[in-house]
């Protein structure tokens, strides 16, 4: 019976509601699968890869319930799942909570029953801590009118024997409003009427509303959809939410897709607003031809809406298995320790491809090339990079990848020009498609944006410390990207970076540069607690680039007094020169002489202020200035930000727990605490070596912890005896007296 379902659902080009969780399942073999090959094939899946059990309301509980209820018994359009997935990053199990429109029922149209279950299952999600995922299949907003009014209704016409005149009002009989009297025990809430007597004595009931007697017809649906809205808004910030389109996505449909922020769209399938019939009907003309225009891959991915594409179902559930495997099971799980099969890439190789100087493409650098050689290893692990956001902005490239097994953000910088095509607007006969070229190493309004963006989805759910490979010459600052707002996304930047809870690295590469405004909104002092700085020694760093520098600082009048100190031949002309007793035939001479040697020297000069203005931007100057920590080379930098990043992660969640003893502390005194503590075990000067560290933080988890709770009892005690110290004898006595016999029993026994 379930088939004529499948049928239907097939018919609008996605997969049957409760065929999802078997796709889940496929998707973790594959993951498995994937991971397996990049190991060697030395990972074996588990037997069981997926449970799944729908959430239904218990109406005894006032609770969602986990059940095991047969497919194709929901009573609305709305169905949800706990998911528990066995897969490689967690092979003990992860829980997700699986939302999906039933476009099978009602066309998968939002109405209120439809509107609760999604805000309760959200709030599921939010409540235990998993990841959410949307599956968008929808009409947006349920329509309707009360069918129960619909026939009984009639029209006061103007002229009973000439409908052609129009009518004055609408009314119900005497009869007919009894029969409503009758369905609805006596009192008619469906409608809203005042009586009219007519000459004839006839009493009609002027419709003045119509309410319906169900739910569903009209704003109450509007009111449902804000409330989903504003959950999902709220689920962003506060776990990770994930949303594939799998059909169309209309009106609240779209919305929610946006709210989630992350979203794999199928090819095919539209986020749209509104229909291109009814825009064709507003315009009064055929302008669109198809959903796709307003709202399909090429728009939305284009665009920045859509993260991924995919092909189909199977292959977007696959990309969301894979997005979640950079995830943490839980809110604020830690990171570590990493699952075994995760580590498939040794952390202490050498870096074998190094970004050249010149135009590049950057993922070569982040995931490895395949070159006439051979393979030439990349900064992450082989295999891990996955791109997203891909279609957009792409003079900035993000995504995901894998650092000796932990999930990290990444972005990197375009350094080739790229296309920014803007299409034609079918609606205005006069626009035209426009080709903008972009340059690479600079934000663009619309590459500063996804900047911004990318950080926020790392750090609201995601929880993923963010490696920032920077190699930017500053912000284009023509008319044009102004008037765009390239100021308002360049400060987004910042705003995200002030907000970011977990590690941060910003590495200038080597043969790239940073400079200028796109220093500023990268420098680690914007959230010093959590970002460091790093440069490679052929990397650069400056205010301007040196060819700007030497025209405001090292001028043609300069380069020549340059030239009269080193040259000696400058020098000796300049001399005679200024001899008195010369004529003016010969002061000619020679000033033609030293203005001939000038205009010789003078291009070498040019590059020797060049040079000397480009010493002053190398990482030495930088680490001396204590604008980045340290010079990383590029051969060895994964290794060294490998165990940079365990240190890290391990001392924040020490950190954490230190706070939540005393919430005042300083993190110089959680700085100060923790390297007392490791020099109770461990040589003091080792504690500036991040290896021993981490491997103290580690292994050593036993004795920490005991050092940690003497500590904590130290500091209860100090504030026991503050408090004690200040207290009456009567308040003394009266706290004495509300503890039970047993814990007074043994308080007294124990001071005596």
């Amino acid at each position: 019976w379930l088939q004529p379902r499948r049928y239907k659902a097939h018919i609008m080009g996605t997969t049957y509601v409760y065929d999802f969780p078997d796709l889940f399942q496929q998707a973790v073999s594959v993951q498995w699968a994937r991971v397996a090959k990049l190991g060697g094939g030395s990972v074996s899946a588990p037997a069981q890869l997926v449970e799944a059990h729908e959430l239904v309301w218990d109406d005894a509980t006032q609770m969602l319930v986990e059940s095991d209820r047969d497919a194709g018994r929901n009573t609305c359009g709305m169905v949800a799942w706990v998911l528990t997935m066995y897969t490689p990053e967690s092979p003990a199990g992860r829980r997700i909570v699986v939302i999906a429109n039933d476009i099978t029922f009602k066309i998968g149209s939002f109405g209120v029953d439809e509107d609760v279950l999604f805000y309760r299952a959200t709030q599921y999600a939010r409540q235990h801590g998993l990841p959410r995922v949307y599956l968008s299949a929808n009409s947006g907003a349920r329509i309707g009118l009360a069918d129960e009014i619909r026939e009984l209704f009639r029209p006061c016409w103007r002229d009973d024997a000439d409908p052609e005149q129009g009518f004055e009002y609408l009314y119900l009989n005497e009869d007919d409003y009894a029969k409503l009297e009758a369905r609805e025990d006596g009192q008619v809430r469906s409608v809203i009427t005042e009586p009219v007597t007519m000459p004839s004595g006839e009493v009609r009931h002027r419709l003045l509303t119509i309410v319906g007697s169900t739910d569903g017809l009209g704003v109450e649906n509007l009111r449902g959809s804000g409330m989903i809205a504003g959950e999902t808004s709220r689920a962003y910030n506060d776990i990770f939410t994930v949303t594939l389109v799998t059909c169309r996505s209309v009106g609240i449909g779209a919305y929610l897709v946006r709210l989630g922020q992350r979203s794999i769209q199928n090819e095919g399938q539209p986020i749209i607003l509104t229909g291109a019939p009814a825009l064709n009907k507003v315009l009064g003309r055929e302008v669109y031809t198809s959903n796709l225009q307003l709202g399909g891959t090429q728009v939305m991915y284009k665009n920045g809406v859509s993260h991924l594409t995919a092909e189909n179902d199977f292959s977007g559930i696959c990309k969301i298995v894979r997005w979640l495997s950079f995830v943490p099971a839980v809110r604020d799980a830690a990171l570590l320790p990493v699952a075994p099969a995760m580590q498939n890439d040794p952390v202490n190789r050498p870096i074998a491809y190094e970004p050249p100087s010149g135009p590049s493409d950057p993922r070569l650098f982040l995931a490895g090339a395949d070159t006439e050689s051979g393979w030439l290893s990349g900064f992450f692990d082989r295999g891990s990079f996955v791109e997203t956001l891909g279609g957009w902005a792409r003079t900035v490239v993000t995504g995901r990848a894998r650092l000796g097994g932990i999930p990290m953000g990444v972005i990197a910088v375009e350094s080739r020009t790229v296309e920014n095509i803007i299409p034609a607007d079918p609606a205005n006969p006069t626009s035209e498609e426009q080709v903008l070229q972009e340059a690479g190493t600079v934000w663009y309004p619309n590459s500063a944006y996804k900047t911004a963006q990318a950080i926020a989805d790392f750090n609201n759910g995601e929880q993923l410390p963010l490696m920032i490979f920077a190699n930017w010459r500053g912000f284009s600052g023509g008319q044009r990207d102004m008037y765009f707002e390239v100021l308002k996304y360049g400060a987004y930047i910042v705003d995200a970076l002030t907000k970011y809870k977990q590690p941060v690295f910003v590495y200038i590469i080597p043969n790239g540069e940073l400079r200028g405004g796109a220093w500023v909104v990268v420098d680690p002092t914007i959230n010093p607690e959590m970002m460091e700085m790093y440069a490679d020694s052929k990397s650069r760093g400056g205010v301007l680039e040196p060819e700007g520098i030497v025209e405001i600082k090292f001028r043609k009048p300069q380069m020549l007094a340059c030239m009269e100190r080193i040259d000696p031949q400058v020098r000796e002309l300049r001399q005679t020169l200024s001899n008195p007793d010369l004529s003016p035939a010969q002061k000619s001479e020679i000033k033609q002489q030293l203005e001939t040697r000038e205009r010789l020297l003078l291009p070498v000069y040019t590059q020797i202020a060049v040079q000397f203005a480009d010493l002053h931007d190398r990482a030495g100057r930088m680490a001396a200035k204590g604008v980045i920590r340290r010079e990383v080379q590029w051969a060895t930098a994964r290794e060294y930000f490998y165990y940079r990043l365990k240190r890290r992660l391990l001392e924040e969640a020490l950190r954490r727990r230190i706070s939540t003893v005393v919430s005042t502390v300083t993190r110089d005194e959680q700085q100060q605490l923790l390297r007392e503590w490791f020099a109770n075990e461990e040589n003091d000067d080792a504690f500036e070596d991040d290896k021993v560290v981490a491997a103290w933080l580690e292994q050593k988890t036993d004795r920490v912890e005991e050092l940690f709770d003497a500590w904590k009892a130290k500091v209860e005690a100090e504030n026991m005896v503050q408090h004690v110290s200040s207290a009456s004898d009567d308040a003394l006595l009266a706290a004495l007296q509300s503890l039970s016999p047993e814990r007074r029993e043994q308080l007294l026994s124990s001071l005596q």
